[in-house]
């Protein structure tokens, strides 16, 4: 993916606003934190899992595309490079953090994305 398409597919999601964080692109949904990139690092997003063993698969299936910073861990979180991710995984991974982090009222609002992974 380039970081164009990253961008879009974020601010697909409803409520969702671009910012920044620490000094690099950010993107919160109705004021809550939802992920950030980190180009000047590693070229990454930061992609939030339901727990570390989730994580750790991941790394062992495709240690090209997805690694971790002694920063994240102790936390259920993945950071994927922007040019080898694959689009369906971020789509699915970033549908299920946008449903715990959006307001119940925005997600109400929006079935589509919930639980289906079908996108905006």
């Amino acid at each position: 993916m380039t970081h164009d398409e990253v961008r879009a597919l974020l601010l697909s999601f409803p409520g969702v606003e671009d910012g920044a964080s620490y000094g690099e692109p950010s993107f919160k949904v109705a004021g809550k934190f939802f992920t950030w990139l980190r180009p000047a690092l590693d070229d990454s997003i930061v992609v939030h899992l339901d727990n570390r063993d989730e994580r750790d698969l991941l790394i062992e299936m495709d240690p090209a595309t997805f690694h971790f910073t002694d920063h994240y861990r102790d936390h259920p979180i993945v950071l994927a490079r922007i040019a080898k991710v694959d689009p369906i995984w971020l789509r699915a991974a970033l549908d299920r953090r946008w449903r715990r982090v959006a307001p119940k009222r925005l997600v109400k609002q929006h079935p589509r994305l919930t639980g289906t992974g079908s996108g905006a």
